[in-house]
């Protein structure tokens, strides 16, 4: 059996992947599969920057906004029903594009994820009481400390993920990041990772005229309705950042002003441990995110020595 080809365009978030990946599936012709962790959930297209239906419309997309807010999925699942999806792609004559900046769902993806042993359950209560006790920054310090790879790997407020991480480092004795780098049996693919660079200056620019524009085109209108039927603020939909930002404001915790500036605060931090991670990956392929001609041509290149 071949190997199938799929082309991932990655990138921290704000890098204009959207954009590209529009370029390349109008070019080649591609198919787009989400590799967002958050564009997951169909209560925030907005605050998540999901492609617009108008962009979707381009080309077809997979795995945007099938969620609701109280569900969650784990990287080994959203990873099969990439497969599926991809496999779906090719079947029609089209080319997949993995398209996002979850490393960890790339991770999965490209080279499966390792079973773990069951965790003690004594193991979680103690966690969850400290998480109760301290709150989740003291639980992201200290998987900062015990697993730093996966820690970059995942948003800062993804209390779900953090308590999972470390419940396995206090199990086993051996962090997530052990357990994904053992032998796994993923479905044999051959891919282009292409990494969309942007100057940092231009990036920071960019998200925050962003975030003024998610806000002009509703984003706190989409908070206030997932509020409504997702009050709870650990619920997994509202991890992701500007989504627990706006939760925070419209409960009272601080006014709008303070809840952007800690939206772009967040925004950029996140920006930066992606940055770390993706330098870290092997295999990938700089190209700057603007240059739509040159991304095509890596692309044609690629799927032409297939």
């Amino acid at each position: 059996m071949n190997p199938m080809p799929v082309i991932c365009l990655l990138g921290v978030t704000g890098a204009g992947k959207t954009a590209a990946s529009l370029a390349l599936a109008e070019a080649l012709p591609g198919s787009v599969v989400n590799l967002d962790s958050r564009q997951v959930y169909r209560d925030f297209p907005v605050i998540t920057a999901q492609p617009s239906p108008e962009e979707q419309a381009v080309a077809p997309h997979y795995l945007y906004g099938f969620l609701p807010c109280t569900e969650r999925i784990s990287a080994g699942v959203f990873a099969g029903k990439a497969h599926e999806s991809c496999a779906g792609i090719r079947e029609a004559g089209r080319f997949p594009l993995l398209v996002g900046g979850a490393g960890l769902y790339l991770l999965a993806f490209l080279e499966g994820l390792a079973p773990i042993p069951p965790v003690d359950e004594a193991v979680r209560e103690e966690l969850e009481t400290l998480l109760d006790r301290k709150g989740l920054p003291a639980l992201r310090q200290r998987l900062e400390t015990v697993d730093p790879e996966y820690a970059a790997a995942i948003h800062p407020n993804d209390t779900q993920r953090t308590l999972r991480a470390l419940e396995v480092y206090d199990s086993t004795g051996k962090s997530l990041t052990w357990w994904h780098a053992q032998p796994t049996s993923a479905p044999p693919v051959r891919s282009l990772k292409l990494f969309l660079e942007v100057e940092q200056e231009a990036l920071h620019r960019r998200l925050d005229e962003r975030i003024t524009a998610m806000l002009e085109a509703g984003a706190e209108d989409e908070a206030r309705r997932a509020l409504d039927t997702c009050p709870d603020p650990e619920a997994p939909g509202w991890s992701g950042i500007g989504c627990a930002e706006l939760h925070g404001y419209l409960t009272g915790k601080y006014g709008m002003q303070d809840a952007r500036a800690l939206w772009l605060r967040n925004t950029k931090a996140y920006a930066k441990r992606q940055m770390t991670w993706f330098r870290k990956e092997a295999g990938m392929v700089p190209v700057p995110a603007a240059d739509t001609e040159t991304i095509v041509e890596h692309a044609t290149r690629f799927l032409e020595a297939c």
